[in-house]
Order: structure tokens, then sequence, then C-alpha cells
């Protein structure tokens, strides 16, 4: 089978690219509008950038009217967010926060999410996941330059919220014991704690 993606619709694209890139992990970013309300949603466009230093992707796609979803808007206004990582116990609640509420309306309050105040940035995270990751803004570019479809925001990671439950005797992070969720396709999710999982060293002669 071969798609030449010139000739697809944006949505075909998006369901052939979304379906078969997974999975993706899931970003619940936490924001604070300059009104004061707390945004709470999560998104799969997300990865880890680089560690010198600790910075974050996130890509909120645009409205279909052509705004500014809620939590670029208010990372752009407030220029700090947070990054929650979605425990397996959380799926509901966390699905629930993905409805399109206004921007008066606060995920954390409507949707019953409990929240617990950051360190060094004034959004709140929320409590009961496993990672939390304070961000301050780097960048903000639309893409693409003209009629974006979604916005590639930067974060440096100033602070992170680790749960000690999560660890292992060694002290590292125990993959079975963080049992995230990932992103699939269409309804599709994945959890990271799988007995599929497996370890693998490095080639012989690699430099850690």
């Amino acid at each position: 089978m071969f798609l030449d993606f010139s000739t697809l619709k944006p949505r075909e694209a998006y369901r052939w690219m979304a379906s078969t890139i997974a999975p993706r992990p899931i970003a619940w970013v936490s924001s604070l509008s300059e009104d004061g309300v707390a945004n709470l949603a999560p998104f799969s466009f997300f990865q880890m950038v680089t560690s010198r230093p600790p910075t974050l992707m996130i890509s909120p796609l645009v409205q279909t009217n052509g705004s500014k979803k809620d939590t670029a808007r208010n990372i752009l206004d407030v220029g700090e967010f947070v990054v929650n990582l979605v425990p397996y116990g959380l799926r509901d609640i966390m699905n629930q926060t993905s409805f399109g509420y206004d921007g008066e309306t606060s995920e954390f309050d409507v949707c019953g999410v409990a929240r617990a105040p950051s360190q060094l940035v004034k959004p709140p995270r929320v409590a009961g996941v496993p990672v939390s990751f304070e961000c301050r803004l780097i960048s903000c570019t639309p893409y693409p330059e003209t009629q974006p479809s979604c916005y590639v925001i930067f974060g440096e990671v100033v602070a992170a919220h680790i749960e000690e439950s999560i660890l292992a005797e060694n002290g590292e992070i125990d993959p079975n014991r963080l049992d995230l969720l990932s992103r699939m396709g269409s309804d599709w999710y994945g959890r990271t704690a799988s007995s599929a999982n497996f370890e693998m060293g490095r080639p012989e002669g690699w430099r850690r």
C-alpha cells in the first residue's frame, strides 16, 4: 500500500500518522490563565528534546476556528506550565479533561482533579501522578508560518516531583511501577507496564 500524502486531506493524514506513530507519551499539561483559572489538558504530541538544558516539547493543535487552545494561550500569557505524566489509574479522569471546556472553566474543578502546589512555577500540578515537570516557556512557534495548524512549544524543566513508590531498590525508575498511559490510534491506549517489556544493553564499545 502506497500513500501519496499530497493527495490526502489533513484529517486523513492525521489518522494514518497517529495510528502508526505509536505509542506516544501523554503530557497532561496544567497551565494558568492571566485571570488565575487553572487549565488541564492532555497532549500526545509531546516529547523530550534535550537534557542540556532539560527541555520538553508539546504541540497543541490550533482550534477549528483558527484560535489558540487554552493551554497555548495560557503558556504564552504566563510563561509557565507543568507536564504531568498520566498513570493508568487516572485514565478516565484524564480522558474527561480532554473535553473542550471554555477558557473560564477549570478542568481541575469540573472534572474533580486533585491539585497540588508547584514549587518554582505558578500553575498547579496534578496530585497523585507519579511524575510532574515544572517548566518555563522557552519558545512558542506557530507551524507552518502561514495558516498554522499547531504551536510548537519548548519548555525548560526547572523542577520535577517524583513519587518514591516508582523507584526500584537501586534508586532508579522501575518501569513496571511507573505504569503510564500511552496514546495510540483511534480510541486505543497502551500501558508502559507490560510483561512484554525487556532490557537490552548498548552495543559493545558504546561510551555511556
